[in-house]
């Protein structure tokens, strides 16, 4: 095989690692009635007027399945990492004492979970058409080295590689989201 073709199926796989890597951590985002310091990822504090992530200004612990504890590294943080659990909307009240956040994770109840499997099938898809897109990119760039010396034979078969290489990534979208499911299936 050509080393031009070799290198775009190169570059689509290394693509593809990272839209997998990408799908998961999508899918760890999505609660499955276990309380997690994943949970609070992405919630930013406003800490002297910079917003800065909630694991910078504080400790996360989860000392049970159902308990994520929140100590921040100041007292007087308290109430704007109160203030940032709750404009994020993940659904949890945080319960202050004064010197650390409790947020208590509520059990799911069925239609819930339901609708969380919807989540992770919708988060499924994404990462199917971003796998889709990366291929239709790469057998584009594929066919554009017609006329550097790769012939049409050769562009036949680096398109052919394009899609089992899709394939196996398509297949393990799936098995994020099968193990995904599971997850929150079971009660």
């Amino acid at each position: 095989m050509n080393d031009l073709i070799k290198k775009q199926l190169q570059d689509a796989q290394a693509t593809m690692d990272k839209a997998i890597t990408h799908c998961e951590y999508e899918l760890t985002k999505i609660r499955a009635g276990k309380a997690s310091a994943g949970m609070l990822e992405g919630i930013n504090v406003d800490y002297y007027g910079a917003a800065t992530a909630l694991a910078q200004v504080s400790s996360i612990t989860t000392p049970d399945a159902r308990t994520i504890l929140v100590q921040p590294w100041e007292k007087s943080l308290l109430v704007p990492i109160e203030r940032a659990i709750m404009e994020a909307n993940i659904g949890i009240n945080p319960q202050n004492d004064g010197i650390v956040i409790r947020l208590v994770v509520p059990p799911l109840t069925e239609e819930r979970r339901r609708d969380l499997v919807k989540k992770v099938k919708e988060e499924a898809e994404r990462g199917r058409i971003t796998v889709r897109n990366i291929r239709k990119d790469a057998n584009e760039k594929i066919k554009k080295l017609k006329g550097e010396s790769v012939s049409d034979d050769e562009i036949k078969t680096g398109e052919a590689e394009v899609q089992k290489i899709t394939d196996q990534y398509i297949i393990k979208v799936d098995k994020h989201a099968e193990l995904k499911e599971k997850d929150i299936m079971t009660v």
